[in-house]
């Protein structure tokens, strides 16, 4: 029975937390978690652009692909581009006004080029062709992809975002 008695320890030296303690921790972490969940509409937003321009980017790199399998070649030879392509067979060797494609959310075409938006079209690509002078052996592409695609960018409208490049096509 002694060993028992030895083994309890007296009421004032037992270790715990008093319940001031206990609202204060629970108050920091409440903090912590608000600001927390304050960050998130932004890293969605953050995110949702960074796809977004991703995907513009990948198409960026169909419409350059394109346009190199499409050369200016001598008399007699034939293109380099098959049916699969955006079908701008030649427009670019033309100087013509600047052609629009149109794509869906995950970078497939949509619609016909130079045509109205259709409705399940997220970005929209324009071409810009520019002779570079002082030779005509080389042009200069530039290519614009915006979103959404309803919003034509050489409007007042501003696009939510848009991405830009220049490429030297048949170099």
């Amino acid at each position: 029975m002694t060993i028992f008695k030895n083994m309890k320890r007296p009421l004032h030296k037992v270790a715990a937390f008093s319940l001031v303690e206990v609202a204060l921790a629970l108050g920091v972490a409440a903090f912590a978690l608000l600001a927390i969940l304050g960050m998130l509409p932004t890293s969605l937003k953050t995110q949702q652009a960074s796809i977004q321009q991703t995907t513009a980017n990948s198409i960026i790199s169909q419409i350059f692909s394109d346009l190199r399998a499409d050369l200016r070649l001598p008399p007699g030879l034939a293109s380099h581009e098959d049916d699969a392509g955006f079908q701008l067979h030649g427009h670019w060797a033309q100087m013509m006004t600047p052609d629009t494609l149109y794509f869906t959310q995950d970078a497939k075409q949509t619609g016909n080029v130079n045509g109205s938006p259709p409705a399940d079209a997220v970005f929209r690509a324009t071409i810009t062709y520019n002779p570079l002078p002082p030779t005509q052996t080389t042009s200069i592409a530039n290519i614009t992809v915006s979103w959404p695609a309803q919003v034509d960018p050489s409007t007042s409208a501003l696009p939510a975002g848009s991405v830009t490049t220049l490429v030297a096509v048949n170099r």
